[in-house]
């Protein structure tokens, strides 16, 4: 075997990636020479008899010297595969997550049937995934897509047009900039991680914005005033669906029932986790 083989190469960088204590060694040693390269990372962990052009193993080098340092895998190849579809992923806004997945399918399900122009909102929209696979996958609904951080909504603006997403961008905090639009569906993935828990993250999730993390002293501070503000941005009979972490399940789906909810219930996520809390607007 070839010392600058593909398998070579993702062998050697694996244990650089251990050595580090980075999650999945393997796996991120082969998707970052599949990056380089073009080839599929499960061939390229095979592959013996190819020799690397030296200029792509130090390039490879670099960025397994980078990853080693926590730098997160979707940083350095720049995208992240969200719903079947590649979203431009940087320091701007979370990365999206595998379990996020589950809400979107939960809208569009809710959305099906719906008529055209039917409203939804993408609160704390991030890098647009939500938002922007819900105005993909249901066409003719109209999707706006609000966030306070101006950072992440030039993230999300990027994705849109590299996904061809026609929706309406929002700067402000939460329902502020929406002003009396009223909307049948208001999704959400808020921030959830209560203050004290942040600083105990994965390195590589710390690298996420602050912002988009710190829910509060409790992780709840969000889905109070969500609750609370959102009666008054549904339509009769609208929904409100928001993520939440795995532990606040009850008291989330609590807030929404003081707040007027009906239909109030939590849902799991593909692993059994309690992920979702929907409530309906009377």
């Amino acid at each position: 075997m070839s010392s600058r083989s593909p398998r070579a190469l993702i062998l050697s960088a694996a244990r650089i990636l251990r050595e580090a204590g980075v999650p999945d060694a393997a796996h991120d040693a082969a998707a970052l020479l599949a990056h380089l390269t073009g080839g599929e990372a499960l061939a390229l962990r095979l592959d013996t008899d190819a020799e690397v052009p030296a200029e792509t193993a130090e390039a490879f080098d670099r960025l397994i010297r980078r990853r080693a340092e926590r730098i997160p895998l979707q940083h350095l190849t720049g995208t992240q595969r969200f719903c079947g579809r590649l979203f431009r992923t940087d320091a701007r806004a979370l990365i999206p997550r595998p379990e996020t997945e589950e809400l979107v399918r939960r809208a569009a399900a809710e959305l099906s049937g719906c008529p055209e122009g039917t409203a939804v909102l993408d609160l704390c929209c991030g890098s647009g995934c939500i938002g922007l696979t819900v105005a993909l996958d249901c066409p003719g609904v109209r999707v706006s897509c609000a966030d306070l951080s101006a950072d992440a909504l030039s993230l999300a603006r990027e994705n849109a047009a590299r996904q061809g997403a026609d929706v309406t961008f929002l700067l402000g905090d939460l329902f502020e900039p929406c002003g009396d639009e009223t909307y049948r569906l208001i999704l959400s993935n808020p921030p959830y991680i209560p203050t004290a828990v942040c600083q105990e993250l994965q390195p590589e999730v710390r690298l996420d914005p602050l912002m988009a993390l710190d829910g509060g002293a409790d992780g709840l501070d969000f889905y109070r005033r969500i609750a609370r503000e959102a009666p008054a941005h549904l339509l009769p009979g609208g929904s409100l669906l928001m993520e939440i972490g795995a532990d606040e399940g009850e008291t989330a789906a609590g807030l929404m029932r003081a707040a007027g909810f009906a239909q109030v219930q939590v849902y799991p996520d593909l692993a059994g986790r309690p992920r979702m809390v929907r409530g309906v607007r009377l």
